[in-house]
């Protein structure tokens, strides 16, 4: 895969920015020592056009990367502090730069951070995840979109599975719930006899069985129906 043109400038942009650092340092030491420093404000005075230019160039094709979605947002805000650490250093140089014979505490840390720089290609890269590196601002798109979509989905299927349990314990509790007002019921009301009678003869009760009277005829002795 082809390097990023704007970290390949920024690289070289970083670079240039120490060299100005370096040079402000010897220059400062040929001063303290008596010795000529012309060649080397001459050289400053170049590399610090030169890196103002190549800043202003990288903000150029950032806000053109950002503006084409080229670039994520992102890293488009983590490229542009990028842009204004470069500004604030170019600053502090060309303040370093007119201050002649001292020696800030900017100089030093512009030589320690190119010396931290050094080695690094691609500071994206190094902080970049596997899952993305290499991918373009569409190709992201689509790997959040399929992410999306799979949280999506899993979301549903866990609702639709605690939908599932609550219908099936709300079948339970209304099943057991009648079962109970049905019991309390048969309980609490008391049956009649003949409600009973009905029960175990069924519709109509049995029929009555008519006993005959006897009379007893003292006169005669005779027993008569």
């Amino acid at each position: 895969m082809a390097p990023d043109p704007w970290l390949s400038m920024y690289e070289s942009t970083c670079h240039t920015a120490q060299e100005v650092a370096e040079k402000i340092q010897e220059r400062n030491r040929c001063q303290r020592n008596g010795e000529s420093a012309t060649k080397l404000n001459v050289s400053i005075r170049s590399l610090l056009q030169n890196l103002k230019e190549k800043t202003e160039r990288l903000k150029d094709l950032l806000l053109h990367s950002v503006s084409t979605r080229q670039i994520t947002q992102l890293e488009g805000d983590r490229r542009q502090n990028l842009v204004d650490d470069l500004l604030t250093r170019h600053r502090h140089l060309q303040a370093s730069f007119k201050n002649e014979g001292t020696e800030p505490d900017v100089i030093r840390s512009s030589l320690m951070a190119g010396g931290v720089r050094q080695g690094v290609v691609n500071p994206w890269l190094v902080e970049e995840p596997e899952e993305t590196r290499g991918l373009g601002f569409h190709e992201i798109q689509q790997q959040q979109q399929r992410i999306i979509e799979e949280i999506i989905d899993d979301i549903t299927n866990l609702v639709e599975n605690t939908d599932n349990k609550l219908r099936n314990q709300t079948k339970r509790v209304m099943t057991v719930d009648r079962k109970s007002s049905s019991c309390a019921t048969e309980c609490q009301s008391p049956q009649s006899a003949e409600t009973k009678d009905k029960k175990l003869w069924g519709k109509r009760p049995p029929a009555r069985i008519e006993v005959p009277e006897y009379h007893h005829n003292k006169s005669k002795g005779k027993v008569t129906g």
